[in-house]
């Protein structure tokens, strides 16, 4: 089993060399853009163009000829765009119209041949003198450390990306480690159910651990929306360059939330003896969160993406289920009545047996309890897969087992 992470790393660069890395920064974001533009402009035939074989050739020279850029970067650009355009793509097959991309943020995508690792430092394809040689700063007991100087780690591809407000870059380094796979069916498994919400909190599982605070995230991007607005107004290059900032700073805090959300969700089943976490299907609940912002939707994703790859890192698998009235049922044992007029806001409450539970608790246990359920009808053994609740597991047949924890 491959199990992949990301390093994020701060960088002492030499004061001779900031400019360098500016340059070949702004130098890599205008190379990234024109290969979008080309892209969506379209070919022949109408379609935009996503293929990194075909817009390589089509920019490729032109680009080198006018800045200079090192051959690896502007591969890297092309890469990048060509992701991009593809997301849009994807967008139009889903009925949406996507805008053009635009490349705003201050990141340059290195790979293997743009950038070297060392013990204690790296080496970047820059502007000027020769490649860039920047040493690593680590925190006190950071992971980091271990990922970058570890033999058990490989190392691959880098973004560099850089803090206006701090002056600072970092470096986000993509490694892998194979270990023995974890992940096949046992004779019996533990499962937590998890609620992903667009307002309260950011997940709720089915053994009541409460965790992350989506209100505070909608409140932090409409501010980061509201300044924006003001600035783009403006018009400016000063306001443009806060723009960029502002923008990477909230980027960088909001992936920082929900790091330490699927932290948390990760530790929660590693305490319970979970062998697997249970989400709703994203594709399945998007009509009930059409109306939430383009923002909620995104973390929606990313919370499970960066819950998937550390809970492999432990051996535990992330489930998917179909999503309906796992808020309108009683996840009660002996019940399991659903009606719409269970769930009150945050309250639950059984019209049938008179069960009170918070609605989102309520919700992850129903969650987990049909990826049992599945599993029973499957025949995949049902019986032997355990409900992690508050105080206890039950089984597939209901049977309930005191926690030893």
């Amino acid at each position: 089993m491959e199990i992949q992470r990301t390093a994020v790393v701060k960088l002492s660069v030499p004061d001779q060399r900031r400019d360098d890395l500016k340059r070949t920064m702004n130098t890599f974001r205008d190379a990234a853009q024109r290969f979008a533009n080309r892209g969506w402009e379209r070919d022949d035939n109408g379609y935009v163009i996503t293929s990194r074989s075909r817009l390589q050739p089509l920019v490729y020279d032109d680009i080198r000829d006018d800045t200079g850029l090192h051959s690896d970067l502007t591969v890297a650009a092309v890469n990048h765009a060509a992701d991009a355009l593809t997301g849009c793509v994807d967008k139009m097959k889903a009925g949406e119209r996507p805008s053009k991309p635009v490349f705003t943020s201050n990141t340059t995508v290195y790979n293997t041949s743009a950038i070297s690792y060392f013990d204690g430092y790296c080496s970047l394809a820059a502007y000027g003198s020769g490649r860039v040689h920047a040493e690593y700063v680590y925190p006190d007991d950071s992971l980091q450390a271990e990922y970058m100087e570890s033999s058990e780690w490989t190392k691959q591809g880098a973004k560099l990306r850089y803090d206006h407000q701090t002056d600072t870059y970092y470096l986000h380094v993509s490694v892998k480690q194979e270990r023995e796979d974890s992940l096949e069916e046992a004779e019996s498994r533990t499962v937590l159910g998890v609620d992903r919400n667009v307002d309260g909190y950011l997940a709720v599982t089915s053994t009541g651990a409460f965790i992350g605070n989506a209100d505070l995230l909608n409140h932090k991007r409409r501010e980061y929306e509201r300044r924006r607005a003001r600035l783009q107004q403006q018009g400016t290059r000063s306001a443009h360059l806060t723009i960029q900032s502002i923008g990477d700073t909230f980027a960088n805090w909001s992936e920082d939330v929900l790091h330490q959300t699927s932290k948390r969700l990760v530790k929660e089943a590693m305490s319970r003896g979970c062998s697997a976490i249970v989400f709703e299907d994203l594709e399945q609940i998007r009509e009930r969160i059409s109306n939430a912002s383009k923002f909620q939707q995104w973390a929606f994703r990313e919370l499970k993406r960066q819950t998937t790859y550390k809970a492999r890192a432990e051996g535990i698998a992330v489930e998917s289920v179909h999503p309906a009235y796992t808020s309108q049922r009683c996840s009660h044992a002996d019940c399991g009545f659903t009606h719409e007029d269970n769930r009150d806001g945050d309250q639950f409450t059984c019209q049938k047996c008179g069960k009170e539970l918070h609605s989102d608790y309520n919700a992850a246990r129903n969650i987990a309890h049909r990826f049992i359920q599945n599993r029973l009808k499957s025949g995949s053994g049902g019986a032997t897969h355990h409900l992690a609740l508050k105080s206890g597991t039950v089984n597939g047949n209901g049977d309930y087992s005191p926690s030893t924890v």
